[in-house]
């Protein structure tokens, strides 16, 4: 209705002439499925028939197109032979398919074997309430989770602007200069302060210390990331055992944790200042609704403030997605890892948000990175931003003071049975000496479990417990009992309790100053007003709920209804990652079987599901080939070699886990230039550690030499890494054993289609060989890896676990054979597509047979020479028709990178093929000079409706070119909210809080509040 009332608007003014009649075509597929069932007894809900887009009569017309007459005869040509693998390898044999109503009857049965016990477990992880509003709206809503990331502001201007929310609120509640879009989980934002504050030195210190009440999976992550990069870390009591002068000389950095997993809130102002005198800095890591309370580190001296903001409106979800907050001074902010989004305008001076400073970003940076981080946890961030939004800073206050209290209750309770709270100063967590009562700890907790209630176990004389949001009067009483009923003493009721009088915060660390004064976090307090702001948002945003999204490389396909079911369930979404292996036997079972049809579609050995992203998962794979090589005495090898094409994830990774790269070249073809990689592989055989190489490659073919390459790393004592970011191209075909690797990483978030959610979250597991088996990670706290695992990568034993639901799902309903027709139907989506197009656009590479593999390399160089066109203008001008652009400038600075998946129809397809070649003649038209090169519809894309409905109207085509250049999209058309961003200003005044966009659109901006101040940054400095 609103496109509508837009059409008519327009041609009331006289904006649009006329209104051809709309032609749709009507899609075939029926009300069941595509194919005939086997027989009466057979499922009509397949899913496959679904997931799949093209049906058979659309696949055999666009294998016609291609001069085929089958499937095997148009894979024959597109997938060396040498490297296939028996059709049998991944078929309903080795990986049965489910209906749609059977995966969700699997999924209840799993669910209930993992048992409802209520956990006080705390460490970083807490039972967070998610309000309904945005549970339903935002969470299991296609319109936030099928979006990619924001790298295309003008269609994404709605989850900019609430991911602008998070970093204020970040900044606000820790009184920090600049807070970055989120990062993976807790541990792995404190490796990234550890790093920052390593390289800070410029590596001239090399001892980072971190303080024993900091979380233990923390510690291990840490003890990962140090030795990659030579750091000496230590551990001990940070208010005792910085004064030797030895440790205070090569000091870079101090990791404290504020309250500290114990529960023990301390003044840390004046190491703060010790610390700073050595010329180090002080990493605090926090707790964002606890800061409702206590002092902020920005105000007693922390350089860099993180932590999990899961608690906001988060489930637990046994571990994650959850979103990680990063925040530094303004002096750190050029090494800050992680996405930005800043404020900037657009070229009509209209504000808009777009990511920032995007060459600090250190995928971008390569070899020279230091952090490998290239996604985010976007779509946490926005639940929890909108938690804050919700609740405004006097209802979290309300929710702090009550868990403060209900806290306090319990310790003055449970001391007077005996016990003793370890501290007098605490938040919301409590650890009790149970010496004085009882035997020992198991005493409290076997009392616990029979209750249905976890306790931390931290020793035989200590048992923790940590409140949050979703503890009520009754909950209390029953924790209470539990310690009663250890110390024989009777039962409470709550007719006992009585509220402490007293704040258990010292009152030098309580807090005075205020927080969340802008207006977004005090106007949308009631359901009505939150239900309109999150609609407003979200229609600024083009997802998969709108077209396909074609970007290469990152595989949008559909994310389905049927897989996403299931990880909202309390059975699974209510799980604390530490809770006891025997409540948790549901989650098990899925891991179980995912990590079997993982390595049944790779060809290896055995998995490891723990790394929460891509880039994560070649960290871990390479630190996994690091230990092979030191168990077998050559501790020695670090030189990693890596193509020219490789994504700049793969570099930084390297550098991350102690490798030193040695770039290798590449054909002007595409192909792997396998002379030099001998030449390089032969010079540096007694240090080869590894070889890493993305099959299909980021051109976009199937090179036939690619276990060739891998024999020559192996003879010369190397190791094969294979990136699997292109695997959807692989399944049932081919696989990366085959190809020759010894270990890869998945991006579940691509291949198996796990949500994009605007950005995050993400889940990169790795599957090894046999002989690298044994150096899976492992984790502090639930065992997980090989017998000679390294440390964990993740803060959760199995990193992202609840959305591990969504791929379990998807391959069990497509079954192997279902899994290997999507792979088929990829590639040939991609090459009708690349014979379509090739008429119009240069096609960068093809293989001898001129095919393609999952996606296509279109060259736009010619362009910019004749016409003065370059990509992005190409980019732009697809957001008028609708579409998100390919994946721009990338590999190939003069290219798009196009992947149109498995899912979308021949109707979408040539949709998109259609705006292209009408976008190829409106190029010709500047370049034969029926246009000017300066002002043309191409230069000036896109085009808001703000500007189509403007009074003035000065530009060389008509309003109706530029809004409607194709006749479906008078029937069907999203609109970029602001027309194209001005990049060069946002970097140049970088504002990354306080939403004032309506404001300042009315000239009403004197006057708004804001503690977060902006951040300007100078020219000279990019």
């Amino acid at each position: 209705m609103a496109v509508f009332r837009n059409l008519c608007a327009l041609i009331s003014k006289n904006i649009i002439h006329h209104a051809r009649p709309v032609q749709m075509r009507i899609p075939s597929r029926g009300l069941a499925t595509a194919k005939a069932p086997s027989s009466l007894f057979a499922s009509l809900d397949t899913f496959s028939d679904r997931h799949i887009g093209p049906d058979d009569h659309e696949v055999s017309h666009m294998l016609a197109q291609l001069g085929y007459d089958s499937m095997d005869a148009f894979v024959a040509d597109t997938v060396p032979e040498k490297i296939r693998v028996p059709s049998t390898s991944v078929s309903n044999e080795s990986i049965p398919a489910l209906s749609e109503s059977e995966l969700l009857q699997r999924a209840k049965e799993l669910g209930k074997e993992n048992k409802p016990f209520k956990s006080y477990i705390g460490m970083g992880y807490h039972n967070a309430v998610v309000p309904p509003v945005i549970l339903r709206n935002i969470m299991e809503s296609p319109a936030w989770y099928t979006p990619y990331t924001p790298y295309q502001p003008e269609i994404a201007q709605g989850r900019l602007e609430s991911l602008v929310n998070f970093q204020t609120m970040v900044m606000s509640l820790t009184s920090m200069d600049i807070a970055n879009a989120s990062l993976l989980d807790e541990s792995t934002a404190a490796a990234e302060g550890m790093v920052m504050a390593f390289t800070g030195t410029n590596g001239k210190k090399r001892t980072f210390f971190a303080d024993n009440g900091v979380s233990p999976q923390t510690i291990a992550v840490l003890k990962t990331r140090a030795k990659g990069f030579g750091i000496n870390l230590v551990v001990g009591d940070a208010l005792a055992d910085l004064k030797d002068d030895a440790l205070q000389a090569d000091l870079c950095g101090v990791l404290v944790q504020y309250p500290d997993v114990n529960g023990a809130v301390k003044d840390f102002s004046g190491l703060a200042e010790s610390v700073h005198a050595t010329g180090a800095l002080l990493v605090c890591a926090t707790d964002l609704l606890a800061l409702t309370m206590l002092k902020p580190p920005g105000e007693w001296g922390a350089d860099i403030v993180l932590g999990n903001s899961a608690r906001f409106g988060v489930p637990a979800g046994y571990g994650g997605p959850h979103a990680a907050f990063f925040a530094c001074t303004d002096k750190l902010k050029r090494k800050m890892p992680g996405r930005l989004i800043g404020r900037s305008r657009d070229v009509n001076g209209k504000p808009a948000y777009r990511l920032a400073l995007q060459t600090r970003e250190q995928h971008i940076r390569r070899e020279k990175a230091t952090s490998n981080i290239c996604t985010s946890q976007a779509l946490l961030a926005n639940m929890a931003a909108m938690y804050a939004v919700y609740h405004g800073p006097v209802n979290l206050q309300r929710i702090a003071q009550k868990v403060h209290g209900f806290t306090h209750i319990i310790k003055n309770t449970v001391e007077g049975f005996g016990y003793k709270a370890v501290t007098a100063q605490f938040f919301d967590t409590l650890s009790f000496d149970v010496s004085g009562v009882v035997k020992d700890a198991e005493a409290v907790h076997s009392s616990a479990l029979a209750a249905g209630i976890n306790l931390r176990r931290i020793d035989d004389r200590h048992v923790g417990l940590t409140l949050d949001e979703s503890v009520g009067t009754e909950d209390i009483v029953t924790l209470i009992n539990v310690f009663a009923s250890a110390a024989s003493r009777p039962p409470i009721s709550a007719s006992d309790l009585a509220a402490a009088q007293e704040i258990a915060i010292p009152e030098n660390l309580r807090r005075t100053s205020k927080f969340l004064p802008h207006p977004v976090f005090n106007a949308h307090h009631s359901e009505t007003e939150m239900l309109r702001y999150i609609y407003h948002l979200q229609s600024k945003d083009l997802g998969l709920t709108h077209a396909m999204i074609p970007l290469g490389s990152c595989t949008m396909k559909l994310n389905s209804t049927s897989s996403m079911i299931p990880l909202t369930w309390p059975e699974f979404a209510n799980i604390h990652p530490f809770a006891p292996k025997d409540q948790v036997k549901g989650y098990e079972q899925v891991i179980k079987e995912l990590e079997s049809y993982l390595c049944k579609i790779t060809g290896f050995h055995a998995c490891s599901l723990q790394p929460n992203s891509g880039a994560a998962g070649e960290y871990a794979g390479l630190s996994v080939i690091r230990a092979y090589h030191e168990s077998r005495g050559e501790g020695h090898r670090d030189i990693c070699l890596i193509p020219v094409s490789a994504h700049g994830t793969n570099p930084a990774s390297a550098v991350m886990a102690g490798l030193k790269v040695v770039p290798v070249k590449t054909h002007a073809d595409g192909n792997l230039d396998l002379e030099d990689l001998k030449a390089k592989a032969k010079k540096h055989k007694d240090k080869l550690a590894a070889f890493m190489i993305t099959y299909p490659s980021t051109f976009g073919v199937f090179e036939h030499g690619v276990q060739d390459a891998c024999k020559i790393i192996h003879d010369n004592g190397g190791q094969v890494y294979l990136d699997g970011a292109n695997l959807n191209a692989q399944i049932g075909l081919t696989n990366p054993a085959t190809c020759g690797g010894d270990v890869c990483h998945m991006n579940l978030h691509k291949t198996f289609a796990i949500p994009h959610g605007g950005g995050g979250p993400g889940v990169g597991p790795i599957c090894v060989a046999e002989h690298l088996a044994p150096f899976l990670p492992s984790h502090p706290i639930v065992p997980t890896g090989g017998d000679k695992a390294i440390n964990a990568v993740a803060a959760a034993p199995y990193g992202s676990a609840s959305i591990l639901l969504i791929s379990w799902a998807y391959i069990k309903m497509l079954g192997g054979s279902g899994l290997s027709e999507a792979s088929k139907v990829a590639l040939l989506n991609a090459n009708y597509m690349a014979h379509r197009l090739s008429g119009h656009y240069t096609l960068r590479y093809k293989n001898g047979k001129g095919r393609v593999a999952h996606e296509l390399l279109i060259d736009l160089a010619e362009f910019d020479k004749a016409a003065g066109l370059k990509v992005n203008d190409f980019a732009k001008r697809l957001q008028d028709y609708g579409f998100h652009p390919p994946t721009c400038s990338w590999p190939i600075s003069t290219c798009m990178l196009i992947e149109p998946t498995e899912s979308e129809t021949l109707e979408e397809i040539d949709r998109f093929c259609d705006a292209m070649i009408q976008i190829r003649k409106e190029a010709e038209d500047i370049i034969t000079g029926k246009q000017p090169k300066d002002n043309n519809v191409l230069k000036n894309a896109p085009h808001p409706i703000s500007v189509i409905a403007a009074e003035e109207w000065n530009r060389p085509y008509s309003r109706q070119t530029a809004a409607y250049p194709m006749p479906w999209l008078l029937e069907r058309k999203f609109w970029p909210t602001v027309s194209r961003i001005d990049d060069a200003y946002g970097d140049l005044n970088l504002i990354v809080s306080t939403i004032t966009l309506r404001q300042a659109d009315f000239g009403t901006d004197e006057g708004l509040q804001c503690d977060c101040p902006s951040v300007e940054e100078s020219a000279s400095s990019l």
